[in-house]
């Protein structure tokens, strides 16, 4: 079992460590990251210029590692179509420092890694952390182990990711497992305007977020209420139930 580890965080995250060694319980893993944190670049992928990659020795970790000075995509991307001598049987993505819940999975380098990989044909999971502060992995990275187990045993569809989502709180404070559909995530006050020492305006993001629907059956309800979320997710985005009355418009030029 082959298992190519990436993340959006940058390879010398914690959570990417901690992952890749729990998996190599279970297969032998190569890890391929972002040379440095690139949180929130979805699946933007570099084009404009080229990709350079760097086998490093990670502190404590006897695992083959090569950092990209790209985006998590691109590190999918790269190992799979130019540095790998075959396509790995599974993609892991994370640990996330933080949650990917409900519409921010369009904006995550981690959920995006993850769908890459379901692209290229290769069975991918996304994992994060629900936490910020005071981080342990251990637990997202033994149910990332056991979820690992599951496909082996059951296979995954290639067109569909798993995003995971891990309360942070003490195993014994975790309610069980949800499967769950996507919430919704917005953002009040999302541009702080500032002034630069020369009297230039400029934004920065920032902004709480809102979690309008709790419901136990989407992601952000289950991880509020202690629950790890397990959600499918498919990358067509077609929205079939509005086929057939846009056919009805009969548009023509």
């Amino acid at each position: 079992m082959k298992i190519l580890v990436t993340n959006d965080d940058g390879i010398y995250a914690e959570g990417i460590k901690e992952l890749a060694i729990t998996l190599s319980k279970v297969g032998e893993v190569v890890i391929v990251a972002p040379d440095r944190e690139r949180s929130g670049t979805g699946h933007a992928i570099t084009v404009h210029h080229p990709l350079r990659l760097e086998e490093i020795k990670l502190p404590n970790v006897n695992l083959k590692a090569y950092s990209v000075n790209g985006t998590p995509s691109d590190c999918v991307k790269l190992a799979v179509e130019a540095l790998l001598p075959k396509k790995p049987d599974i993609i892991f993505s994370g640990i996330n420092r933080g949650p990917n819940l409900g519409t921010d999975v369009i904006y995550s380098g981690t959920v995006s890694a993850a769908v890459e990989g379901a692209i290229l044909g290769i069975p991918s999971v996304a994992v994060s952390l629900a936490a910020y502060e005071n981080v342990k992995y251990g637990i997202a990275a033994e149910f990332a182990l056991k979820t690992a187990k599951k496909i082996i045993e059951s296979g995954l569809e290639t067109d569909t990711i798993l995003n995971i989502n891990v309360p942070s709180v003490e195993k014994d404070d975790i309610m069980g497992v949800s499967v769950t559909t996507l919430g919704v995530r917005r953002y009040t006050n999302t541009f702080e305007k500032r002034i630069d020492p020369r009297g230039k305006v400029y934004y920065w993001l920032a902004g709480e977020v809102i979690e309008d629907n709790l419901d136990i059956n989407t992601d952000v309800g289950a991880v509020k209420n202690n629950y790890i979320s397990i959600t499918p997710i498919h990358f067509d985005l077609t929205k079939f139930e509005l086929l057939e009355k846009i056919k009805k418009w009969n548009l023509s030029l």
